[in-house]
């Protein structure tokens, strides 16, 4: 009986030595690259300025939002914390390396009009400089629509 006990006993020490601490504790800084899906406006919508959908977590707000005009959506964009993005041209190569990961396009040339049936919002941390690019699923493919930072 003593025998069973110290037998389980030193099973169970052993599974609780090789759980690695850092999986048991939540990180406080952001994940370097994550990408979060999106539902598009629904037909019929007020013109102006429209809610689309928003992401809320520890490290900040993502809102998507929709420029609607004639009931119809026009132009897609996302804000941060209630914020508007500082446009950005040039990204550093790990937003591409994000992009790979994600299987969604390297971002290149913008498209005039973002729009389509899904939309994927992708964030690159780089130190203390956060990237979202706003990509939209159109004709079958993934297309890049902006890019900015907080």
């Amino acid at each position: 009986m003593i025998t069973k006990l110290l037998l389980h006993a030193g099973v169970a020490l052993v599974l609780f030595a090789a759980i690695e601490p850092s999986s048991a504790a939540p990180s406080s800084a952001p994940p370097n690259c994550s990408a979060i899906a999106f539902r598009p406006m629904l037909a019929r919508a007020d013109d102006g300025e429209q809610d689309v959908g928003f992401y809320k977590s520890r490290f900040g707000r993502i809102e998507v939002k929709a420029s609607v005009k004639g009931g119809a959506t026009e132009n897609y964009f996302v804000e941060i914390d209630g914020k508007p993005l500082k446009p950005v041209r040039d990204l550093p190569a790990i937003v591409t390396v994000c992009a790979k990961a994600k299987r969604l396009p390297a971002p290149a040339v913008a498209q005039e009009a973002c729009t389509g049936d899904q939309l994927q919002v992708m964030n690159v941390h780089t130190g203390d400089v956060r990237y979202v690019v706003l990509y939209v699923h159109r004709a079958g493919a993934w297309h890049f629509c902006s890019a900015g930072t907080t």
